[in-house]
């Protein structure tokens, strides 16, 4: 039985609810998922937090022009957000909305937690907002006199506001840093975050007056708490921090689970977590998260998925052609955490083709067929020493026992990549090794039926130990193995993966193809009628 080896939280940024999500925000969920799945696996007591950032004038202004309110448009599109995190069957533990009760008292109380500490003031904003971005820039921040995140125009601003003294913090950032350079990774991010700091940080403005769809300052009825004040506390409000009833127990969870371990965001978005954030919390007095990891974007020809743009690719429609299986596989297997990956339908079918139905899938059917074929499914665990194969069994086995350890180093650096790739080198070495011992030749031999057994149970094995290799990523295809083999009932253990030779036997059911060849000109086809925008990048 694995034991507990304490507590993992991880985030997901909480997605903005302009409109539906499309195959990029997917990419994010999906990694946080897998860790999520791995760390469960491994034993940790585990808190995966997602959910969606509800305020702002964008979506104020989406409202107004649809003719509902701002909360009758964010329950429209956080219902199909929650409805994408099923189909994607996305284990999280809490999904919070910053227009819940939960969430509005407890930023109010830390507004008022950080005004009373004496930084924040109030005071007269000028300058320019992106309204999309929901980010203030000043005259040398912009580029091309637009916004330097996303490209688009800017609006000249001025009204009073609250500011929170994000200055006063410099130091302390770039020592935080310099003294954990693991805060931020990957160290480009890093390196853009100091070079930021050492521009001069100006303080914050975190309240507006000029529209009213926020949580409302609780010092001040005409100021609403700006964006990202309000959505970065997500991370502790959800954990039911801070107290603000007088409830004894009411920050149990933040109590149990907080530092995060990861918070998980896109690059476009780091300076707020790793910046921002800390400022925050280091006002507060409250411990810092231990990890601030900033992946890349997922693009098409023509640059970065927009919901605003319109070229994005839907993952419900690839999900219900290819399965969650496929799609998960797909993201985490193509692109290198921390760096930009162009997604295009050619490189998803190439995936699917090459790497599950050829690899994977012909690796279970071959085992499953022979056993069925050869030994009516049944398959002895051998007890015999030195047969012939041995010198190629035993390469195969110290691949199949040394795989999960190089497996687990990749996770954790969020390399999964990396990690599927050893796990398809060990695929692709019993693919071989069925090559090499040809079972089909020694099945005609009488006299050889115990080095059959041999091959047939060194195949299954390998099965086995990618079984538990893959669960944190394709708990279907998992199971689907583990249901050929006869081990459906069977609890998995992480461990078990480093262990060559643990079952006594198998009773083999041959099932159905795991991931079917595809057409890949039919394919083809049918994915530009269901993303007609991601045409130009096949």
């Amino acid at each position: 039985m694995t034991q507990s080896k304490g507590k993992y939280y991880i985030t997901t940024p909480i997605y903005y609810p302009s409109s539906n999500l499309h195959v990029g925000h997917t990419y994010c969920t999906v990694m946080a998922d897998a860790a999520a799945r791995f760390k469960r696996l491994l034993g940790y007591d585990v808190r995966f937090l997602t959910g969606t950032d509800e305020h702002g004038q964008k979506i104020q202004k989406i409202a107004l022009e649809e003719g509902i309110t701002p909360k009758e448009h964010v329950d429209k599109i956080v219902g199909g957000i929650i409805d994408l995190w099923t189909t994607m069957e996305i284990s999280y533990d809490d999904f919070i909305r910053t227009t819940e009760d939960r969430h509005m008292r407890r930023v109010q109380e830390i507004f008022r937690r950080i005004y009373e500490k004496g930084d924040i003031y109030k005071g007269e904003y000028e300058g320019w907002y992106c309204t999309p971005c929901e980010s203030f820039w000043t005259d040398t921040q912009l580029s091309d006199g637009k916004c330097p995140d996303c490209g688009r125009p800017v609006e000249k601003a001025q009204e009073s506001a609250y500011f929170f003294r994000l200055s006063a913090y410099a130091d302390r950032l770039l020592s935080l840093f310099d003294e954990t350079p693991e805060f931020l990774e990957p160290e480009t991010r890093r390196n853009e975050m100091i070079g930021f700091i050492k521009q001069g940080l100006e303080d914050l403005c975190i309240s507006r007056s000029s529209f009213d769809w926020g949580i409302k300052v609780p010092i001040d009825e005409g100021q609403v708490i700006y964006v990202w004040l309000d959505a970065l506390s997500n991370y502790v409000t959800a954990l039911g921090y801070p107290e603000v009833d007088g409830t004894d127990g009411e920050a149990d969870l933040y109590r149990k689970y907080w530092p995060a371990d990861v918070h998980l965001v896109g690059k476009e978005i780091v300076r707020f977590h790793s910046i921002i954030w800390p400022a925050m919390l280091m006002s507060m007095g409250e411990p810092l998260p231990k990890k601030v990891l900033g992946h890349g974007w997922l693009l098409l020809d023509g640059g970065k998925m927009s919901k605003s743009k319109g070229n994005v690719v839907d993952p419900v429609k690839l999900i219900e052609r290819y399965g969650v299986d496929a799609l998960k596989y797909f993201l985490l297997r193509e692109y290198t955490f921390g760096q930009d990956g162009l997604f295009t339908n050619e490189a998803l079918l190439g995936r699917l083709n090459a790497d599950l139905a050829n690899d994977l899938g012909n690796l279970l059917s071959r085992t499953a067929g022979m056993s069925e074929k050869f030994q009516a499914g049944k398959i002895a665990k051998p007890d015999m020493d030195g047969e012939i194969g041995a010198s190629v069994d035993a390469e195969l086995k110290r691949i199949a026992a040394g795989t999960a350890a190089k497996v687990e180093a990749f996770i954790e650096e969020f390399a999964f990549n990396r990690a599927l790739e050893e796990i398809w080198a060990l695929i692709g070495r019993s693919n071989k090794y069925i090559d090499e011992t040809a079972p089909w030749t020694v099945a005609k031999d009488d006299s050889k039926k115990a080095r059959l057994n041999e091959i047939l149970y060194n195949l299954a094995e390998v099965l086995r130990i990618v079984s538990i290799l893959i669960q944190p990523f394709m708990h279907h295809s998992s199971e689907e193995i583990r249901k050929q083999l006869g081990l459906e009932s069977r609890e998995i253990f992480w461990e078990d993966a480093s262990v060559f030779g643990k079952e006594d036997g198998y009773e083999t059911v041959k099932g159905a193809a795991l991931f079917p060849r595809l057409n890949i000109a039919e394919e083809l086809e049918a994915l530009g009628n269901i993303n007609p925008e991601a045409d130009d990048a096949v």
